[in-house]
């Protein structure tokens, strides 16, 4: 009889977590994916000048995180460095941590670049977040990454920004990430976009695929 009136506290444990900020219903996602390399930042920051979207980088979180130091940050630069996949629900918390404090402040339309990189973590995402409107793909041979990634290792002081580390990064991509443009391509939510050309020339291919999905300045 005793065990009988032990459960309830613990379920009603979890019913009474604290939660944080929650994402707006109304608010719009759009993932941005491509190859290490491939220009998705630099796009980004044209499509938040011209839009006034907010911009999350997956990676730009995780590093913030390697920076301050903590345990987590830690065990984060290590993976990291190995060119591996960090645990989806570390990556979505801290996503939905920042999408949701930004919808306070009245943002509806975001732009997540370099996530998800795997389909699990796209369904993760969806579940615990939002679904996504549209995934931006940018298109571009490994040969061309590759010698991008090489130049930007002189000057960008990032560890991973190494022949061994890029190698592992691509067979990161190809076995990973592959996957969930193929799973949004299902969904008709993919815009394949060539990374070839100039970031000017690009943009413009981006701007008529946003205009057509509704979105404006």
């Amino acid at each position: 009889m005793g065990c009988c009136c032990s459960a309830p506290p613990k379920a009603e444990e979890t019913i009474t977590e604290p939660k944080g900020p929650e994402v707006a219903a109304d608010a719009q996602i759009v993932f941005v994916l491509g190859g290490p390399g491939s220009g998705k930042g630099t796009q980004c920051e044209m499509i938040i000048e011209e839009f006034g979207f907010a911009h999350y980088s997956a990676g730009d979180l995780l590093r913030a995180e390697v920076a301050s130091g903590s345990e987590m940050g830690k065990g984060l630069e290590a993976t990291m460095k190995e060119g591996k996949l960090v645990s989806s629900s570390v990556t979505i918390s801290l996503l939905k941590k920042a999408i949701a404090s930004a919808c306070e402040s009245g943002k509806r339309k975001f732009l997540v670049d370099g996530f998800p990189r795997a389909l699990d973590q796209a369904e993760e995402f969806e579940s615990e977040v939002l679904p996504c409107k549209l995934v931006l793909f940018f298109s571009c041979p490994m040969k061309v990454l590759q010698k991008r990634l090489l130049k930007r290792a002189k000057t960008s002081g990032r560890a991973d920004d190494n022949m061994e580390t890029i190698k592992k990064r691509f067979d990161t991509f190809l076995n990973a990430s592959m996957p969930v443009v193929d799973h949004y391509e299902k969904q008709g939510k993919v815009a394949k976009i060539s990374a070839e050309p100039s970031p000017e020339k690009i943009f413009k291919e981006v701007k008529k695929v946003l205009e057509a999905k509704g979105f404006t300045a």
